[in-house]
């Protein structure tokens, strides 16, 4: 490709919406154009990269066994009404009606078309395994869409389904798609890593997340360095301390703390480790009954130690608050507590609640909550001897650095990370619901085992700049950039030497398969080079009229500070072995 037949648009300026690096950078290098709120054109520059991203997941998911097909973009409610998500997804799912006032949804995901597709074509245990991949459009109505293609609304996604007669089976069509996934993402040539998670909203018991781990990523993501455990925040186990409770030293005392409604801030008064503080946090249930019947809240008191923060996925496990849970109204809280947020505690109520208590606060002594009573806190709470051993004790904190590993092989360590791929096991979640059956051997029906697997397509460029730029610009991995290679002649215009040899090489390169392109712009050198390195070209070949004469061209890969002098004879064989490594 030349550059004067190409589309480049660089901006010198970023727009002022443009919060994060990479949504900066692909928007100054003319990758991608604001459309509205979190919908972007994808510019030339940015689909080459997108294409590449296509390209390499297309050949791993054909090696791997899937076979691609498409399915529609607006899918009829019909579907997502019979497993219940039409309801139970939220305002993310765009819901529209036709011209005859039909339901249907603009797709998040696809699981309900896929095992529409299931139940029809497969009726025998001979036709399985099964898995099938899409590479297509999606749209997720983002209450507040930022980030640019890292948190968007309309994007695109790979995503792939399996279907096996029983759970042995459905483990191994997982992970031959878990090796799949991660042959994928070495071969983007990114720092990634591959973490146990939670199965949020998909559902199932077994999953993965794949996290580009760069410094601005917007998950926790929790290892232990001296071993291979790794999970994400809401999956990673906080272990129940080891060792008895310590023997009670202190007497309950009501104690002043004016104006202090936070734990930090009543330690700091009290001279005391914030550690010795027990936040309460308030929960309300809405149970119903076998008719669907409102039968009244309930409301729960979760403490934890005022150093810890509550996790809320590992709450949503907490039996009583698994069907779903929200914070209580203030009307609640003072009809429980008789007292407003900040000095609220598990003594001394108006009304019961449901307590559940974290593993850590359950062998703490000594310790310090509030009095139900504006401007007191209580001080030397202990268990047994001023409130009843808690009859309800769950992990529902975030781990934090120095934790001791779940595996038993050290501390656990966090770093950021940004969420590419996630692998589900779903069992017959989606199967179940729908009656997607098969005969198996014995001639009885039984319901497909499912896996889901999502990689995604456009969020990856954003987090690969995330992970790979300077203060110049983005570099990109050999694998993804737009063009692998690009020759920049200086002063083509005016010597004919300059622009032959540029011609020359520009066609031995494209002989030798090397993706490259030939800008012969015209452009001034600082301004040539700036725009290179700003779209982030890994590989870059220099020809001038003094170097020619010296029978020399200039190479630079977009990490090294200097150019390196190669022979003109040798740059092709040179740069063959640069791009081979």
């Amino acid at each position: 490709m030349k550059a004067s037949q190409f589309f480049i648009s660089t901006l010198k300026e970023a727009p002022a919406d443009a919060e994060v690096v990479s949504h900066q950078l692909m928007t100054r290098a003319g990758m991608i154009k604001k459309l509205g709120a979190g919908i972007y054109s994808y510019m030339p520059m940015g689909l080459r990269v997108i294409r590449k991203v296509e390209a390499i997941v297309r050949e791993e998911m054909n090696r791997a066994g899937a076979v691609e097909l498409s399915m529609p973009v607006v899918q009829p409610a019909e579907l997502w009404q019979e497993t219940g998500r039409f309801e139970k997804m939220g305002p993310e799912l765009l819901r529209i009606k036709d011209r005859h006032e039909r339901d249907y949804v603009v797709q998040p995901t696809s699981e309900e078309v896929i095992t529409d597709i299931a139940r029809q074509e497969i009726k025998s245990y001979k036709q399985l395994p099964r898995n099938f991949y899409q590479i297509q459009t999606k749209f997720r109505d983002e209450r507040r869409p930022r980030f640019g293609l890292m948190r968007g609304r309309e994007f695109t996604m790979k995503d792939a389904y399996s279907f096996d007669r029983d759970p042995a089976a459905a483990k191994t069509s997982y992970q031959v798609m878990a090796q799949a996934y991660r042959r994928i993402f070495d071969r983007f040539g990114l720092t990634y890593r591959a973490v146990a998670a939670d199965s949020g909203a998909i559902g199932g018991d077994l999953s993965e997340e794949f996290q580009v781990i760069a410094a601005t990523g917007e998950d926790a993501i929790v290892y232990c360095p001296g071993s291979d455990y790794a999970a994400n925040m809401e999956k990673a186990e906080a272990l129940a301390p080891a060792g008895p409770r310590p023997a009670a030293t202190q007497a309950m005392t009501m104690t002043p703390t004016p104006g202090k409604s936070t734990c930090a801030a009543v330690a700091e008064l009290l001279g005391v480790p914030l550690s010795t503080t027990v936040k309460s946090l308030v929960l309300a249930t809405d149970p119903v009954n076998e008719q669907g019947e409102a039968t009244g809240s309930q409301v729960w008191l979760l403490l934890l130690r005022g150093d810890h923060g509550m996790n809320e996925v590992k709450v949503g496990k907490v039996p009583g608050l698994d069907a779903g849970f929200r914070f209580a109204s203030a009307a609640e809280i003072d009809e429980h507590f008789g007292c407003e947020p900040g000095y609220l505690g598990p003594i001394k109520l108006k009304k019961p609640v449901k307590i559940v208590a974290d593993r850590e606060v359950v062998v703490m002594s000594d310790w310090i909550c509030g009095a139900n009573a504006p401007d007191f806190h209580l001080t030397g709470v202990n268990w047994g001897r001023d409130l009843p051993e808690p009859a309800l004790v769950a992990d529902l904190r975030n781990v934090v650095e120095g934790d001791a590993s779940p595996d038993g092989r050290g501390v656990l360590a966090i770093e950021r990370g940004i969420e590419i791929g996630h692998v589900f096991y779903l069992g017959t979640k989606y199967s179940r619901a729908m009656n997607a059956t098969f005969l198996d051997v014995n001639g009885k029906p039984q319901f497909m085992e499912m896996g889901c697997y999502g990689i995604g397509i456009t969020r990856l460029p954003a987090a690969a700049i995330e992970q790979n730029h300077d203060e110049r610009g983005i570099i990109w991995p050999d694998a993804i950039a737009p063009f692998t290679v690009v020759v920049c002649p200086i002063g083509p215009d005016r010597s004919p030497d300059v622009k032959a040899a540029a011609d020359k090489l520009y066609e031995e390169l494209l002989a030798a398969g090397v993706d490259v392109l030939l800008d012969d712009r015209g452009e001034r050198p600082g301004a040539m080079f700036a725009d290179w390195e700003l779209i982030g070209v890994p590989h870059r070949i220099t020809i001038g009229d003094r170097g020619l004469k010296e029978g020399q061209l200039e190479y630079q890969h977009r990490r090294d500070a200097a150019a390196t002098k190669v022979g003109v004879h040798d740059m092709v064989a040179f740069l063959s072995a640069r791009l081979q490594k």
